[in-house]
């Protein structure tokens, strides 16, 4: 019998000798069952096992967690591990952290778990959705007000709730992603920035892609800002197919290409952040095709006629306008008091606690820059708050003599016959991705839904992630209870009467769900 072989003698560490005994199947099939870190660690060892893990890893990923651990260590960690479990090159990461947690001191843990080149946003919303990082349980978790964040309420409310934390971290190949501020102005008017921040990711898109437009944004607007201006100029200096969503009524902290560090409002005053997607022109061609689509669930319902705003007071210090209406038809001037009594009367008993809106139809001049002035046209929803014998009140200025308005109330029959039409479309595009014509995959989504939906407003819990998982049941769904829901476009009709136009412009809603589908084409040399 031959003596063994004496070993090879490659240098330590370096396991080049294993690709001469097994296969680049069987390496595959490791390498898929390999957590993030190790897999990213499998990649540096040699060009053979770097091409076999870009085969792993050749579509798109989105991947989350969520943990109620009350220790922010240990509930960071729960979270890192969960989305780390399987291989994933982060691109992107979106942390969503309850009250009760430290915002800045989140964002610096998830930042040094998943490094400062990561795009990641940390924000403070009113709620978050998602899967369990332990139990794999899916869940919408709203915050409950407690005395630590609101001296005015007792204790005895269970925090529990407050002290979640949800990370999602995508992977898009073919698609570059970057975090861009919207930084808060100094000696320079509010309209300069917001016309820089929209320049930024311009020139970010056209770097990336080659068109000023990019795929996607995902907006993050701070609680104290208000979004309607940023919107205006999006939606004026986007292409139509650039698909916009967000929040606009969270706290945030952000890094970004620029700053690469730890960021906040103090350190850098940023009054929102976009996180941008833009498609690489230089993307190899086995990258496929990503898509992103988004649909809306609508929760108003319009009731009684039209009014035009007869004059019109704004109150800039406490962001509220005072105004009085001029029934459609009529030239009589009414107050406030009059013009909601009437709203009561034509709602009578339908719901015992309505919220109350105004629905705006704002025709504007808008642009950007030095480019061409463009009338923009628009509905624009405003809170009533109250009313006077003089005067109707409501939230946010911006609003104009002669501008045309409607009553709104929020309604969860409408928003659940709405819900419905949701996972009609879903199912329709579902059945369109399996045809033989179209072989796109829905690999993941994330919804932004309104703080003031969720169980107390259906009855039940996950109405608003229902139609998601019914129909992609295998893929991944993340999102989070909003201060304000962004999607633009044509997504909705808001104006239902016979004669009217079937949908109009909104970019900010109210008592909506946002739904963000992302889904992939493979290519056709694969």
């Amino acid at each position: 019998m031959s003596s063994p072989l004496p070993p090879r003698p490659y240098p330590p560490g370096i396991m080049i000798s294993t690709i001469d005994l097994i296969g680049e199947d069987l390496l595959h099939n490791i390498f898929t069952r390999l957590p993030a870190i190790s897999f990213a660690s499998a990649a540096c060892v040699n060009r053979t096992w770097n091409l076999v893990c870009d085969r792993v890893l050749c579509r798109p990923k989105l991947s989350s967690a969520t943990s109620i651990n009350s220790s922010l260590q240990v509930a960071v960690e729960d979270v890192v591990n969960k989305v780390l479990s399987e291989p994933i090159r982060p691109h992107f990461v979106i942390a969503s952290v309850g009250p009760s947690f430290d915002l800045r001191q989140a964002h610096q843990l998830i930042t040094a778990k998943l490094g400062s080149k990561v795009p990641v946003i940390t924000n403070a919303p009113s709620g978050i959705i998602g899967r369990d990082a332990s139990t794999n349980e899916f869940k919408e978790i709203q915050w409950e007000v407690t005395l630590e964040d609101d001296p005015g309420v007792s204790v005895a409310l269970s925090e529990s709730a407050n002290r979640s934390i949800m990370l999602t971290v995508g992977f898009l190949p073919g698609i570059r992603v970057e975090a861009i501020p919207l930084l808060q102005p100094t000696e320079e008017s509010q309209v300069f920035m917001i016309d820089k921040f929209v320049t930024d990711i311009r020139e970010f898109s056209t770097s990336i892609s080659g068109y000023k437009s990019p795929a996607a944004i995902i907006m993050f607007g701070d609680f104290e800002v208000g979004m309607k201006s940023v919107m205006e100029k999006l939606d004026y200096a986007m292409s139509p197919d650039t698909v916009i969503v967000g929040d606009s009524g969270c706290h945030i902290l952000h890094n970004n290409a620029k700053s690469r560090c730890t960021t906040s409002s103090e350190e850098y005053a940023s009054l929102a952040v976009a996180l941008v997607f833009a498609v690489d022109r230089n993307k190899p061609a086995v990258a496929g095709e990503t898509h992103f689509h988004a649909i809306l669930s609508n929760g108003l319902s319009p009731i009684g006629p039209k009014y035009k705003a007869a004059s019109v007071r704004e109150k800039n210090n406490d962001s509220v306008t005072w105004l009085t209406a001029r029934r459609e038809g009529s030239r009589e001037n009414i107050d406030g008091e009059t013009v909601l009594n009437q709203v009561y009367d034509d709602l009578g008993e339908r719901i015992q606690y309505p919220t109350f809106y105004i629905g705006v139809t704002k025709r504007r001049k808008c642009s950007v820059g030095l480019d061409k002035v463009k009338w923009m046209t628009s509905l624009s929803f405003h809170e009533v708050i109250g009313d006077n014998e003089e005067y109707l009140f409501v939230g946010d200025v911006g609003i104009k003599t002669g501008d045309n308005f409607r009553f709104y109330h929020s309604d969860s029959s409408t928003a659940l016959s709405s819900v419905s039409n949701v996972s009609d479309q879903l199912r329709s595009f579902k059945q369109a991705s399996t045809s033989a014509g179209d072989k796109r995959e829905v690999f993941g989504g994330l919804i932004f839904t309104c703080c003031g939906r969720g169980e107390s407003f259906f009855g039940q819990p996950n109405v608003d992630s229902s139609p998601f998982l019914e129909n992609f049941p295998g893929a991944t769904l993340a999102g989070q209870f909003c201060g304000g829901e962004i999607a633009r476009g044509d997504l909705t009709p808001y104006v239902r009467e016979s004669g009217e136009q079937k949908s109009v412009r909104c970019c900010l809603h109210v008592y909506s769900a946002v739904y963000l589908v992302m889904s992939h084409a493979p290519s056709k040399a694969i």
